[in-house]
Order: C-alpha cells, then structure tokens, then sequence
C-alpha cells in the first residue's frame, strides 16, 4: 500500500486527446477532459494541446476543480541542437509550470526520434543510436537542466525513455542514468514503453527505483504488440490500433502489483500517473478512466472511493 501522505494519483489528458494525431479525440474539449479526470477521482493530470497556454487561466480552471498540474512533456535536442537553444524554451516550460504548481518535467530527448514518423516501422531497429560522443553531450546537457530545474524552481527534471528514440532501452536507460547526477536527473518511469520494447519493467524498478521522480502506469495489450513487429507499424499505428490500455484492462500484460510494491519499498514520493494512448471513439476516456482509477486503489489504497453509479 503505497503511502497516500507521500505519493498522489493523477491522469494524461492523451486518453481524451492524442497530442501526435490530434484526429483522435478532436472533439473532446479541454473542460470536458479535465471535468471527467475529476469525477473518475484523480487529484492531477498532465498538460495536453488543447490546455490554455496562458498560465494563470489554466489554474483557475484547474483551481475550480480542486485539481492541479503534475508535469508536462518537455522535447529536448540536446544532441543536435546548441544547449543554450534548449536551455531557453526548457526555462519557458519552468515558468510555466512553476506558476501551476508542478513537481516534475519529463524529458524525451527527440533528436533523430522516429516515434512520430507514420512510415516508419518502431521495431525494425530503424531508430537511431547514439555515439560515445554523443551520450556525452546527451547526459552532460541533462545534468545542466536537471541542476537548473531543482535548483531555481524546486522541479524534478525526470528523462522519459520513449519508444522511437535513442533512449528506448533497458541498455540505453541505464547507461543514461549512469551518467547522470542522481541529484538532479530522475527516471519517469513508464511500464508501457519498457514492455513495448520487449523489456522487462519490473527487472529496471529493481534497479533504478531509487531514482524515480515520476511514474507512469500504461497497460499493454500484447496481441497488438507482436502484430506491430510482424506487420511493421510504425508507434502512431500501434497506438491508434490499441497497443495501449489502462491498468485494470483484462485485455493488458503488465504485473503492476510488483511495480507497486517496489515503489513502496524505495519509498517513493510523487505522482503516478495513469496514461494509455487510445483512440477515444473505441475506448471511452471516462470510462477508461475510471477502470484505471479503481484498480489502483484497490491494489494501492490510492486514490480513496469514488461512487459512480
């Protein structure tokens, strides 16, 4: 039972609208999105394309709903691009997260990233690989903004490894961790991501739990998984085919109980957020969501009772 003082339950508005094919769910409004992540009984969410870009009118709206900001994706070049360029739209992202009260900002480092390429199969080993000397400006650059993010706005900068991209792996994963200052890089932990990199989640909790700063829980169906490397998808057709799911989903693989448990042992602080990628005309968002929601508090305690009849 994870510890409720320490650690609180939220949800990704991509359930409701896809931020890579914004066709899904293009008719879910933002106060729709946020009213339901309410009533399905989550306390917090992510920021999606379709939430206020002035700061201020976003925590009103949020504020009426007694919710709050949890993260947001941040696209990081720090392999391609000068890391003072980086620098300047990661410290946009700050100030604006900063202001809603978010804890954590999830890097996915996009440079040569294939995960929005329609054509592009994700399992063909088609994504690129980085050299010595690139992982040296990658991880070097990382620390620069983890420093900058703890220390000037109190905010976890955590790496999102990402199908699609150079840090996609186990290998990759660790390597990154391992060249990073613990102080100022976490791990947003995704069990999705690992699973549909033919990786073990469970065995890179073990491993790196200590290292957490932001969880995300994504079911997988594992049918649509291996149809996607026979057929080679690319990452956008296997989420608008039904790749991912919610936890609590019968249809999914993943072991969430032992994920819980580690997380518990390490002592884990923050948000787990439930995120699933799907196609809102197949797989009701509210609906899902409160799937997600209920399986987590019955296996957690998180999240307390929410009576939707």
């Amino acid at each position: 039972m994870l510890d409720p003082k320490k650690v609180r339950l939220g949800i990704c508005p991509i359930g409701w609208s896809n931020d890579d094919m914004w066709d899904l769910g293009d008719e879910n409004t933002f106060q729709q999105c946020i009213s339901e992540m309410k009533l399905a009984g989550f306390d917090g969410c992510e920021v999606g394309h379709k939430y206020p870009e002035d700061k201020t009118v976003l925590k009103h709206m949020l504020d009426a709903r007694n919710m709050t900001i949890a993260s947001k994706w941040f696209s990081s070049f720090l392999v391609d691009k000068p890391y003072e360029e980086v620098e300047a739209e990661f410290v946009k992202e700050l100030e604006y997260l900063s202001y809603v009260g978010a804890t954590a900002i999830n890097v996915s480092e996009q440079s040569g990233s294939i995960q929005g390429q329609l054509d592009t199969p994700v399992l063909d080993d088609k994504k690129r690989v980085l050299t010595d000397e690139e992982w040296d400006r990658f991880t070097t650059g990382l620390n620069k903004l983890g420093k900058l993010s703890m220390e000037k706005y109190g905010i976890r900068t955590c790496f999102h490894h990402h199908m699609g991209t150079v840090c996609q792996t186990v290998e990759e994963t660790t390597r990154l961790m391992e060249n990073t200052d613990p102080k100022y890089v976490f791990l947003c932990f995704d069990t999705g991501h690992f699973t549909f990199a033919g990786e073990d989640p469970v065995k890179m909790l073990e491993k790196f739990a200590d290292r957490v700063g932001h969880v995300h829980l994504k079911n997988m169906r594992m049918p649509l998984v291996e149809k996607a490397r026979a057929e080679h998808w690319s990452f956008l057709d296997a989420v608008r085919a039904g790749a991912f799911t919610v936890p609590g989903d019968p249809d999914g693989c993943v072991e969430f109980d032992k994920v819980f448990d580690l997380l518990d042992k390490a002592g884990y602080s923050g948000w787990i957020m439930v995120e699933a990628e799907q196609d809102p005309a197949k797989a009701n968002p509210f609906e899902y969501a409160k799937m997600g929601r209920e399986y987590i508090t019955k296996h957690t305690g998180l999240g307390g009772e929410v009576v939707l009849k």
